[in-house]
């Protein structure tokens, strides 16, 4: 029973080392489309559940000072852990200055216990698949008891009193949430929230069921329907073949205005001579960095003080 895993390199969140609060079995409330693991009926409970103790033992043999975070996850939901709330404690007691994280698929937050035990982390990481109701059915295939937007509320309430950083992560699949409407609805939600960023990506491991996920071009062409305040991320390059477009110093600077992008992105969409436009807009200081939860992004230094942070 492999409780701890890693560490590994995460581009988003630093050097993380795992740790699975369902270490023999799937156990969600939720049966994606996208999963990684096999289907698997629903559950709101854990029936099989770690101890406490046989967690933190093993954290000890592992945990060094090289650790960014130490991320809370599990072979399905790991709010459904029912000891989290006295396992966070336990980690604080000894992390030092190691943050820690949380994959959450958010619906748990309706609970008002888990809602405040998550205030406790460090880092916070949300799923917000779809908001409308046949949609997040679809692809997230939830308990019946949850409801999107029970937990849609949920969300919004708790990016309003959470303190640490948290993120949004939207996981895109071909033909169900890719669509306008659905970006359009996925937006509105988003201006309402306070988050560090938020993390597009699509389907990079083999499904669950058979689904596809986009291309890095439809994932940078969904991006810009969003509103050009939210501090959007393409987290995936699944299927990312270079563009290679030739950009002006103007169409740079407007291409940045709607969407900030990391250099990983620049790589994929510039070829050569717009590359060195660019280094010559930052020589210039017409471009600035920021950095969003361990991402560097370029943006225009003239809506700097416009962007929502």
């Amino acid at each position: 029973m492999n409780i701890i895993f890693g560490p590994i390199n995460s581009r988003r969140f630093g050097t993380s080392l795992g740790i699975d609060l369902s270490p023999s079995t799937k156990q969600c409330n939720f049966d994606c489309l996208y999963c990684e693991l096999a289907p698997a009926h629903t559950v709101d409970i854990q029936s099989e559940v770690v101890k406490v103790d046989a967690i933190i033992q093993e954290l000890k043999k592992h945990l060094n000072t090289n650790i960014d975070v130490l991320t809370l996850t599990a072979n399905g939901e790991p709010t459904l852990y029912p000891h989290l709330s006295e396992l966070i404690d336990e980690i604080d007691k000894i992390k030092k200055n190691t943050q820690t994280l949380i994959l959450t698929n958010s619906a748990t937050l309706v609970d008002e216990k888990i809602f405040n035990t998550l205030l406790k982390l460090n880092q916070v990481k949300l799923s917000l698949d779809a908001i409308s109701g046949d949609i997040f059915k679809k692809i997230d295939r939830p308990h019946a008891s949850i409801k999107i937007e029970n937990v849609v509320q949920s969300v919004q309430k708790f990016s309003k009193l959470y303190k640490g950083k948290l993120f949004i992560e939207i996981l895109f699949v071909h033909g169900l949430n890719d669509t306008p409407e659905e970006v359009q609805k996925l937006n509105e939600v988003l201006l309402t929230l306070d988050c560090t960023r938020v993390d597009l990506g699509t389907i990079d491991r083999p499904p669950a069921y058979p689904v596809m996920g986009i291309s890095y071009k439809e994932l940078h062409e969904i991006s810009l329907l969003f509103d050009n305040s939210l501090p959007i991320h393409i987290a995936s390059r699944v299927h990312a073949e270079p563009n290679n477009a030739e950009y002006s110093k103007e169409e740079i600077l407007n291409t940045l205005d709607k969407r900030p992008l990391t250099m990983d992105d620049i790589n994929l969409l510039f070829d050569e001579p717009s590359k060195k436009r660019l280094f010559e807009l930052i020589e210039e200081a017409k471009i600035e960095k920021k950095v969003l939860g361990n991402l560097e992004f370029l943006i225009p230094h003239a809506n700097v003080k416009r962007k929502r942070s």
